[in-house]
């Protein structure tokens, strides 16, 4: 959670943060540490379900995405995320983004964190703070 918190301190309005690893991985985790580093005062869990989460108590509004259930390029499509992908108030998280990379819609990450499971109690964890350059 102290990647998340340190993540939150230097976001920005408009911020989307792409984050890759399998399931177990910390990805909801790490939200939770971008909530607590932005001063969320939500209950924070993955939208794996509900597709989204929005999360309004803290200095930015936070958008969770979760696109593990959409498996086609089409099915992101038609899912009605777009104004996410591309809103300025808050920062927008989005899980299994490289579901989104295979739709071709990948240009629009500020960040992409990924999380290798390296045992049973650790993670790799992998900035890119550029991937569009």
């Amino acid at each position: 959670m102290a990647l998340g918190r340190a993540l939150a301190e230097r976001a920005r309005p408009g911020w989307i943060v792409g984050l890759k690893g399998d399931l177990g991985a910390g990805k909801t985790q790490f939200v939770r540490g971008v909530a607590q580093g932005l001063g969320a005062t939500d209950r924070v869990h993955s939208p794996t379900f509900a597709l989204l989460n929005e999360y309004r108590t803290g200095r930015l509004p936070i958008f969770h995405i979760d696109l593990y259930r959409l498996e086609t390029p089409a099915a992101i499509e038609s899912a009605g995320l777009d104004d996410y992908f591309r809103q300025s108030e808050g920062i927008t998280l989005i899980e299994w983004f490289e579901r989104l990379e295979a739709a071709g819609l990948d240009a629009i990450a500020n960040e992409i964190v990924s999380f290798e499971v390296a045992g049973e109690d650790e993670r790799k964890i992998t900035f890119d703070e550029n991937p569009r350059a």
